[in-house]
């Protein structure tokens, strides 16, 4: 059996499994929360595992292993700002959120969630809320979609469009047919498939390299400076790249696990499990680079694409079967990323936009059966974006983690934490917070000088509140909630 045919079992294998759950979630859905929020019944590992595959993508296997390999360990203070963004998001939003969401409505959805909470007289602020993830989330998933068809091109020579169509089709179906449940154990298996890749490659790669002395000496041969952390940085550079963290406090793909989990006292298991495997893979990803860099030193080989490094290094250091496996590890993290998007933008069309404006009489089964009907429909859109493999889509993906993170994060936050935060606040502090990110990106001296999140999430926080302080009025009902919130959170801790 040749080389290729190995991997391919590999990859053919793993789409089995993500297809058998599907249809084992499909068999526990019953309602709406079900298919949107999993029946908030999931464990802590599950939550953890869930939030960390949705989140890291291809980047975490390819993007920051060939940053790292091209520019050396100053490119790691963006793994370092994201560690210490996805920790203070467990500590600060998930155990309210979870309440909070709860409490105000029993809401299953960021838009919904946002109008419970602060009782806006129209439904402006939901329906502004739900337009923009249905935006940038279709675009996000036809990005997705694009680098699927990439993989199965460059990695099996498929014709683009047929590996675009392999990819959107296991996604498709496991997200339609299981819905939340299907997507957080998916999830839960594509996290622990990257994660035992990311370790395997470097460990078994420096002992190939002749230790780790050996290892760093051949760095340093190639280049002192790629060992540097601060290495031709500026300030405003560390600070752009450790500012990513801020954009996971308004992430509705991420924070949506921490309204899903069964109780606030798993929280503190999710945290640990969460951020022990968010640290030891981003810490195998750079590591691969290193290891990497020594690697084709000693060997006097050179490396055609450095975001490949990962996977060159798979095929040479493990037999073709297993090296599979680490291929399906990169396929894990784009289909992963692709299915929490289609169902949080599912959630927004049907929950946040048919349900509370067009009708709100329908049968649970026939809001289970319209959000599978969203699924389709957006992925078919978003197949369609994909399918000139136009590389200028992926750069609206640039937008998209600033976007949400600067219109979102600080009205999540200081709906959280701060009774007098209006409708009127948070919907001006989301609209000017999101037009910042979009200006600022796309103004090339700005955007090289510091990452578009932090203008946007500072602009946001502040009209939020002084829009909120002018069109504060008490609220009998809001105290009410917000007091029932933090004495719940006191007594479930």
């Amino acid at each position: 059996m040749s080389n290729d045919m190995y991997q391919l079992v590999s990859i053919v294998i793993y789409m089995a499994i993500m297809v058998f759950i599907g249809w084992y979630a499909f068999k526990r859905t019953s309602n709406l929360t079900d298919y949107m929020l999993g029946g908030r019944s999931l464990g802590p590992a599950v939550t953890a595992l869930s939030a960390g595959a949705a989140d890291m993508s291809g980047w975490l296997l390819m993007g920051l292993p060939g940053a790292i390999y091209l520019n050396g360990l100053v490119e790691a203070w963006i793994a370092v700002g994201l560690t210490v963004g996805a920790y203070l998001n467990y500590v600060l939003v998930a155990p309210r959120l979870r309440v909070y969401t709860q409490v105000a409505g029993d809401s299953i959805t960021i838009p919904s969630f946002l109008e419970s909470r602060l009782k806006g007289k129209s439904r402006l602020l939901r329906i502004t809320t739900s337009i923009i993830i249905l935006i940038f989330f279709t675009f996000y998933a036809s990005s997705g979609m694009v680098a699927g068809g990439k993989f199965f091109h460059s990695s099996f020579g498929l014709d683009y469009h047929v590996g675009l169509l392999i990819v959107s089709a296991v996604v498709i179906f496991y997200t339609l047919f299981g819905g939340f449940l299907a997507v957080s154990y998916t999830d839960v298996v594509q996290g622990i498939v990257m994660f035992f890749a990311l370790l395997l490659v470097p460990i078994f790669g420096v002992f190939m390299t002749g230790g780790f002395s050996e290892t760093a000496t051949s760095i340093r041969e190639v280049n002192p400076e790629l060992l540097n952390f601060v290495s031709g940085a500026t300030f405003l550079g560390i600070l752009s790249a450790v500012a990513w963290g801020l954009g996971y406090f308004g992430q509705p793909h991420i924070i949506v696990r921490f309204m899903a989990i069964s109780s606030v006292k798993e929280v503190k298991s999710a945290r640990r499990i969460g951020i022990g495997w968010m640290f030891l893979s981003l810490f195998g990803a750079v590591a691969t680079a290193l290891v990497g860099i020594a690697y084709f030193h000693q060997n006097t080989a050179t490396l055609d694409d450095a975001e490949t490094v990962f996977i060159v290094l798979g095929q040479i250091i493990f037999h073709p079967l297993i090296a599979g496996i680490m291929l399906a590890a990169i396929l894990a993290a784009v289909m992963s990323t692709i299915s929490s998007q289609l169902i949080v933008t599912s959630s927004a069309l049907v929950e946040d936009l048919y349900k509370a404006v067009i009708k709100t009489d329908a049968s649970d089964k026939q809001y289970v059966f319209l959000g599978r009907m969203a699924v389709l429909i957006v992925s078919v859109i978003a197949i369609i974006l994909a399918w000139p493999n136009n590389e200028s889509i992926l750069k609206i993906v640039s937008f998209s983690w600033a976007g949400f993170g600067a219109s979102f994060g600080p009205i999540i936050l200081l709906s959280l934490y701060w009774r007098k935060i209006t409708s009127s606040g948070a919907l001006w502090g989301m609209i000017t917070g999101a037009i910042t990110v979009l200006i600022w990106g796309n103004v090339k001296i700005l955007s090289d000088t510091l990452y578009e999140i932090v203008p946007g999430f500072i602009i946001c926080l502040a009209v939020a509140y002084f829009v909120s302080i002018a069109t504060y009025k008490p609220n009998a009902e809001i105290d009410a909630e917000f007091t029932e919130a933090v004495e719940t959170l006191k007594r479930e801790r």
